[in-house]
């Protein structure tokens, strides 16, 4: 029977004379992997740093199991008075635990303990910070944007170890596959109070928005009720003075009811304002290469990008993503090969850094450029606060400068002021920082909308799917190979996703005295393999029963005369089947071998 690890009851808190949390429950027991999901600004943060102790409530229990450990995980951890990363992480550990998890998990993440955190990049802070919680094996772990700044290749080995631990977690993310791949359990934090689910992210928005759907018609019913009761009031015959006070009283409790409820958040309208048709050709490269020092960026790449195009780059973290993306804008030129743009070209970049974003300037001078008052998208002026409204600015914020937002209202500030820009050419590098799921939908439907070319760089897996039509993916070695559909299209057709790059860590060990060289470790079966090698052979039972199912329907002599578009749809889905089949088979005999191979 589970054991409950933690609860949090009746929970309150009030930041600038606005309820944050109003009566807010939670419980995690110790087989919950726990998702905590909401829109920006509804409180996850601060409920997640109340469970962990970081902040007092002003009012409501939080209970903890007796002997319980917990490890929190900030969005932007503290090095302060720290010489290093060992020294940072170890700081991390209880009396009982053991130092030497904290250099397995440097060594996993890739970084070796020396840094100076002064200088470490936000990726190798977030790495860092993972490693000091992960390291000390807690009871329970409180996960605030884990994925925040990793690459892909950090993000999958995330996720596998995440799926090992025994602890129980409460998980934030805006990552829709990482919540997915993880979670059993799901608490909506809405207008200050936490719904739960029993099951895990993956049937979240159809249960949210079947909970959204039951109050608004318990809302109507009270509307019915009141106008009901007010009619009783100005027609109804008068009857006995108590029950006329009866009906007076409960008249008044109705009102006050409805006065008293809080409407769900409104949405995101996003719109891009669109330019003028750009020419069928928007970017044209010809065994382009780009070098810094030794290490190889792009190395003789060919590359078509035509009107329409979204093409997706992935790699990891220093593989070049950045400097390819300068390269196809005409931003940057290649150490050799030639680059050709298309003509007409209207480029708007979304700057997720966020570094061309003045503090000091005010909400409605960003959007307009100081230009007046008003934007015009698509040929329709609308003044700015009415704008500000359509990304859940409220009017009063026109005024106030951006140092005082919070990060996901940054980058719906960002998303504003640049969508309002005329464009048939998106530069979308990491679109998806900060951002909650519901304005994450809306982004990805706008870009489905969106008539012109988009260039994207993301370490969103399920963002990906949904926007990019090929994938370029880096190779190593400065090689990029193109890829028909999505990142999911992308690792079926390559066997793999985004494989880690070793170049910093190799630098780092070979700048350090403290390194000691010790014999090569030999080599196992990786998890995914193992996965594989568990997984393939009931995929090719499947695929083979659909292959006998497939050829029955093909025995009947009548189908092509009777249905030739349905014979034609049978063809083509045997033929997929049958090359799916042949490539299970050949994966899984590989891997046998090498299984058999590393065994003896």
């Amino acid at each position: 029977m589970a054991k409950l690890l933690l609860n949090l009851q009746n929970i309150r808190l009030t930041f600038g004379g606005r309820p944050l949390l109003n009566g807010t429950d939670l419980m995690l027991a110790d087989d919950e992997r726990m998702c905590l999901v909401g829109r920006n600004g509804s409180g996850k943060s601060t409920l997640l740093k109340i469970a962990a102790g970081l902040i007092e409530p002003d009012a409501g229990e939080v209970w903890l199991q007796p002997g319980t450990t917990v490890r929190y995980l900030p969005q932007e951890p503290d090095f302060t008075g720290f010489s290093n990363v060992l020294d940072y992480v170890e700081a991390g550990l209880g009396p009982a635990d053991s130092p030497y998890r904290c250099r397995h998990y440097l060594n996993e993440l890739g970084l070796s303990g020396e840094e100076n955190p002064a200088t470490l990049s936000g990726g190798e802070m977030r790495r860092a910070a993972l490693a000091r919680t992960l390291a000390p094996a807690p009871d329970i772990l409180l996960l605030d944007e884990p994925t925040n700044h990793l690459d892909l290749p950090a993000i999958e080995w995330l996720e596998t170890e995440l799926k090992s631990l025994r602890s129980a977690f409460i998980l934030i993310s805006h990552d829709r596959r990482f919540l997915g791949n993880l979670s059993n359990r799901t608490v909506w934090l809405d207008r200050g109070s936490a719904k739960r689910m029993d099951r895990g992210f993956s049937e979240f928005e159809e249960w949210r928005d079947q909970v959204l759907e039951e109050e608004q018609i318990e809302q109507h019913k009270l509307a019915q009720r009141i106008a009901t009761e007010e009619h009783w009031m100005r027609y109804g015959v008068t009857a006995r003075r108590k029950r006329n006070v009866r009906r007076v009283g409960l008249l008044s409790t109705l009102r006050s009811e409805r006065r008293e409820h809080v409407g769900s958040l409104g949405s995101v309208s996003l719109t891009a304002s669109t330019g003028d048709a750009s020419g069928r050709l928007v970017a044209e490269a010809k065994k382009i290469s780009k070098s810094f020092g030794e290490q190889d960026i792009v190395s003789n790449l060919d590359l078509l990008v035509l009107r329409g195009d979204r093409l997706g780059i992935a790699g990891p973290n220093g593989a070049g993503k950045t400097t390819l993306i300068k390269m196809l804008t005409g931003a940057l030129q290649p150490d050799s090969g030639s680059i050709r743009l298309g003509t007409n070209l209207q480029m708007v970049a979304l700057d997720q850094s966020r570094q061309s974003l003045d503090p000091d300037a005010l909400l409605a001078d960003v959007i307009t450029d100081r230009r007046g008052q008003s934007v015009t998208i698509n040929g329709e002026t609308k003044h700015v606060v009415g704008y500000m409204k359509d990304f859940l600015f409220k009017p009063e914020q026109a005024r106030t400068p951006v140092s005082v937002l919070s990060g996901g209202e940054r980058a719906r500030l960002i998303l504003a002021r640049e969508l309002a820009k005329p464009s048939n050419f998106l530069i979308l590098d990491e679109p998806t920082n900060d951002l909650d799921l519901e304005t994450l939908d809306l982004l990805q439907e706008m870009l489905g909308d969106y008539t012109g070319t988009i260039l994207l760089v993301s370490h969103d897996r399920d963002f990906l799917d949904r926007v990019a039509t090929s994938i370029l993916m880096f190779e190593g070695d400065g090689k990029w190979t193109e890829y028909a559909g999505g990142y999911s299209d992308m690792v079926a057709q390559r066997g793999a996703g985004v494989e880690a790059s070793d170049m910093k860590v190799a630098e780092r060990e070979r700048s350090s005295s403290a390194q000691v060289s010790k014999p090569q470790a030999k080599r196992k079966l990786s998890f995914k393999e193992k996965f594989a090698l568990e997984s393939l052979p009931v995929k090719m039972t499947a695929l083979g029963l659909e292959l006998s199912t497939l050829e029955q329907k093909l025995s009947d002599a009548n189908l092509f005369a009777r249905d030739p578009k349905g014979f034609e749809k049978i063809m083509a889905r045997l033929a997929a089947v049958q090359a799916e089949k042949t490539n299970a088979e050949e994966q899984w005999l590989e891997l046998e071998m090498m299984r058999e191979e590393l065994e003896n």
